[in-house]
């Protein structure tokens, strides 16, 4: 016969709605706990494996590689990623900077859909943006055929930029990640309170005194995220760096796993493009602790914008709609018109749905997998503060610093010792060996889509936990229920909104993703992008044009969300 007592309780949320919670008393909830903060260290240990296993590989004896690598790669390899990084991150942070300023402090032309407009370039990942410039400016393309109507075929070839160097990387890279400043940069002018630039300008100070002396100070710790966002994107891209001939670190890695078949000797060059991705983290710490001037504790009131017109209104239209009109406009448009060509003249492929649907799969379940790990971090952190759950949200939110190639050698021997145990259990008990089930179904690709995005839901949910009130929880559980309980009655409905953003996020990064994706597929098994990977390898980019649009368009809603997110009613 059952003790537990059944009993209605009405909670009010801070809308004025009420919320009515039928309740049983949970005298299991000490072991929900424990479950809970069992599953977050395990998640942190998840995060950790690679980093760990990366570090014993590095650690086999491989001098003659070594030598060489020391002697003809590395020197280049870390002067190439060094300049491609400060290069991106200073040209991110003039477009981003400067952009996001002109819409907050100013009224222009088109400004109301340049708001819009200029983060869309986060919809084109990084090798996308090179294979369509590359196919474009190289001799032949369209830009080519265009200019030999005007002037000899040999002539014209003179005129095309030349896009497959370190500068045209550099450009290439920062047209579709400049909106990581400019969304930081506009979020932070729009919540800043108007008192310390008022008084600078009662001080006779102008725009742009005001701009350089007030406005940047106090927003270097969201350019400092911006820029560093940017730089590890930049740290984690292969596709655009290998088409373009530039020798990062990355594709370095890749050439020394690959082509010379060095194991011992790609993992310790990851481990100096670790030490890269660590300055970049330290670098931008720094960046915000830094910054000596705090934002307005009131209610953020949106300054007077300065009406532009004439030459100045269309000076302003023009400096914010070039970024993304080379950054997502002309990419776009060059992707929707290969594909309407090609799918008009021969059909489409049959293969792009299935490589679809094996995107679609991968992504769909690293995200499901992704939000409930992110979750379990999360609820451990807030239900047990204490120096064990605090590190272990710390090393889960450190997947998104490791490159997607880094994170794919560090989790293959894990893959395999798994793979090789599960294999044995099963003969031991007289079954026949499964085979590798880990490396044949997907399961390490979906295990490096989770690591390295559960910062994503990581994150979120903990700004979403921010937002609900202790003393909701602490009512339910006074009034007898259970962790779960409050968790699926409370929590979870208020924390929608985050849930779904972080779905949204993490389903798309997974798309995107390629150097993971490239390494730890299964055999004969292609998604949308290392297919497009391999058709520009091949030569015929325009080939995979409708698997790019595709990705391209899955990845605008999400964009819309984060700006979005980010703005402040107007």
């Amino acid at each position: 016969m059952s003790t537990d007592e059944t009993t209605d309780h009405v909670l009010m949320g801070r809308d004025g709605a009420t919320r009515r919670l039928t309740m049983r008393t949970a005298p299991g909830a000490s072991d929900t706990e424990l479950v809970v903060l069992f599953l977050a260290l395990l998640t942190a240990l998840l995060v950790a494996a690679p980093v760990i296993s990366l570090m014993l590989i590095a650690l086999q004896p491989a001098p003659e590689v070594w030598s060489h690598l020391i002697a003809y790669v590395l020197p280049r390899a870390v002067s190439d990623t060094a300049l491609l990084i400060a290069g991106v991150g200073t040209l991110t942070l003039l477009i981003g900077t400067s952009t996001a300023w002109l819409v907050s402090s100013y009224d222009f032309p088109g400004r109301t859909a340049l708001i819009w407009l200029l983060p869309m370039p986060l919809s084109v990942p990084t090798y996308l943006s090179a294979y369509v410039y590359v196919d474009l400016f190289e001799p032949l393309g369209l830009v080519h055929r265009t200019l030999s109507l005007m002037m000899p075929a040999a002539q014209a070839v003179h005129w095309l930029p030349q896009m497959r160097s370190l500068p045209g990387a550099m450009l290439l890279l920062a047209a579709v990640l400049y909106p990581y400043v400019y969304l930081s940069a506009r979020a932070v002018f729009q919540a800043q309170g108007t008192d310390a630039i008022e008084a600078a300008r009662t001080l006779g100070a102008g725009r742009f005194t005001i701009l350089r002396r007030v406005v940047l100070p106090m927003a270097r710790p969201a350019l400092a995220v911006g820029v560093a966002l940017a730089a590890l994107e930049t740290l984690n891209d292969i596709g655009a760096s290998e088409y373009l001939g530039v020798r990062t670190l990355t594709v370095s890695v890749f050439n020394t796993w690959l082509n010379r078949g060095s194991l011992a000797g790609a993992a310790q060059l990851s481990l100096v493009l670790l030490g890269f991705a660590a300055l970049l983290i330290a670098i931008e710490r720094f960046g915000r602790r830094s910054a000596n001037v705090e934002l307005s504790a009131e209610s953020p009131r949106l300054r007077s914008r300065t009406r532009l017109h004439g030459l100045k209104g269309g000076l302003a239209t023009s400096a914010c709609l070039l970024p993304p009109l080379f950054g997502f406009v002309l990419p776009a448009t060059y992707l929707l018109g290969e594909s309407l060509r090609r799918s008009l003249s021969i059909g489409i492929d049959p293969a792009l749905w299935r490589d679809a649907l094996h995107t679609v799969t991968l992504a769909a379940l690293a995200t499901l997998i992704a939000l409930g790990l992110g979750l379990v971090v999360v609820l451990a952190a807030r239900w047990r503060e204490a120096r064990t759950t605090r590190a272990a949200m710390a090393v889960a939110q450190l997947g998104y610093t490791l490159p997607g190639l880094v994170l794919a050698l560090g989790l293959l021997t894990p893959v395999l010792v798994i793979d090789g145990t599960v294999a044995n259990i099963f003969r031991s008990f007289g079954y026949p060996s499964p085979g590798l089930i880990l490396m044949s179904t997907g399961g390490a690709v979906v295990a490096a889509y989770v690591i390295r995005f559960l910062a994503v839901p990581t994150g979120l949910l903990k700004a979403g936990f921010d937002r609900i009130p202790r003393d909701y929880d602490d009512s339910a559980r006074a009034a007898g229920a259970g962790r779960l309980t409050t968790l699926w009655k409370i929590d979870l409905p208020l924390l929608r909104p985050a849930l779904v953003g972080a779905a949204i996020l993490v389903f798309v990064d997974c798309l995107k993703e390629l150097p993971a994706t490239l390494l730890l597929r299964p055999l004969n098994v292609e998604t949308l992008s290392t297919s497009i990977y391999q058709y520009a390898s091949r030569g015929s980019f325009e080939d995979g044009a409708l698997a790019a649009l595709i990705i391209v368009a899955a990845s605008i809603p999400p964009v819309i969300w984060l700006t979005r997110f980010s703005d402040l009613p107007e």
